[in-house]
């Protein structure tokens, strides 16, 4: 019961943290013009967010035990020198070094869902449109693939239960890539 209910326990603190401090939507900041690269990237990413955001909706994994995986790296992100939701100042936000660490996630996820989907699947009928959009959009983001085969030599049951946890660590991943984004794309760091 109590796993149950901290999830949307934990989505509505989220609700109420980004409602309280304006421009922590999670979703990135428009760039500035001139730059449809990097528009067109902020709005891949957005549609990533959207898209997790989505999928966990509509599949029921509030039963499962929730643990992260410890194969995916923490994002370099600055520290805020205050608590609360403040300007960062004098922060040492390295904006290659977090970018890298994005398309290190982008590749890990790109490859555990690709295999996943290759994998014995309990409701191919049913799993595959589920995360088909997701695994686009990753792919669109990146062009490099790794290999993560040996994740799914499971049964579909486990398979199921281990893509169900790391997609909720991935919807909390693509809440931070898009701060992340939102931040780079503000240039607040380079003031």
């Amino acid at each position: 019961v109590r796993q149950f209910l901290c999830a949307p326990l934990l989505l509505l603190l989220l609700q109420l943290l980004a409602f309280n401090c304006g421009s922590s939507t999670a979703l990135p900041l428009p760039l500035p013009l001139g730059n449809e690269k990097n528009a067109q990237c902020a709005q891949l990413f957005k549609s990533l967010l959207l898209n997790v955001t989505e999928l966990l909706k509509s599949v029921k994994i509030q039963t499962l035990p929730q643990k992260q995986n410890p194969n995916v790296k923490n994002l370099y992100f600055p520290t805020l020198q205050n608590s609360g939701c403040v300007m960062l100042i004098n922060s040492s936000f390295n904006e290659s070094k977090c970018l890298m660490s994005i398309m290190k996630d982008l590749a890990y996820y790109d490859a555990a869902i690709e295999t996943y989907l290759e994998s014995p699947l309990y409701r191919p009928e049913k799993e595959v449109p589920l995360l088909s959009p997701t695994l686009s959009i990753i792919q669109n983001l990146r062009k490099v693939r790794i290999e993560a085969a040996n994740l799914w030599k499971n049964d579909s049951y486990v398979n199921r239960q281990k893509m169900c946890k790391m997609m909720r660590g991935f919807h909390v991943r693509a809440i931070t890539i898009n701060r992340a984004m939102g931040y780079i794309s503000s240039g607040e760091h380079r003031k």
